[in-house]
């Protein structure tokens, strides 16, 4: 049994959303740490003929928490603060993730277990203290269902394919 690295779970942002094709930039250069909340909606109801109650689960609203520090010229960092400058909010504020499973890799395709999910990017903060890095934080929050697929990487880009 081999520990999974967290290397091997990718994120990937489209930064240019609307355009024909995607431009995925992997998630990664000023961020040290991402994880996905996935806010699980529970419903509890206590019947007449029970001691305890039901609960059940009813959906999720995840989000991904972005927090970076600023690279110029870092494609991620630039789509973010381009967002931030315009204060997009509404359908410019959207785009795609694609979250790539390495670690769950297709011994006969070669392909990566992957999700494709709409979403929106709200702008949390900008700035930080004297003499430290230049930080932005923002959160990702997921759009309706992902579609379920896989993913092939090559020279660093990925490309994905919907399962039928």
């Amino acid at each position: 049994m081999e520990k999974i690295k967290r290397s091997l779970f990718a994120s990937f942002l489209n930064t240019s959303p609307g355009e024909t094709s995607p431009t995925w930039a992997r998630m990664g250069k000023g961020i040290t740490s991402q994880t996905i909340t996935y806010n699980a909606e529970s419903n509890s109801e206590q019947y007449i003929d029970e001691d305890s109650a039901t609960t059940t689960l009813d959906s999720y609203a995840p989000t991904m928490n972005g927090a970076m520090s600023a690279y110029a010229g870092e494609p991620i960092f630039e789509y973010v603060d381009g967002l931030r400058k315009s204060r997009a909010v509404g359908a410019d504020s959207e785009s795609d993730i694609l979250l790539v499973y390495i670690y769950d890799k297709d011994t006969t395709s070669g392909a990566y277990a992957a999700e494709k999910q709409h979403v929106s990017i709200q702008i949390d903060d900008f700035g930080g203290d004297a003499g430290g890095s230049l930080p932005v934080n923002f959160t990702i929050n997921f759009m309706g269902d992902s579609e379920q697929g896989t993913a092939t990487i090559t020279s660093g880009s990925p490309t994905f394919t919907a399962a039928t």
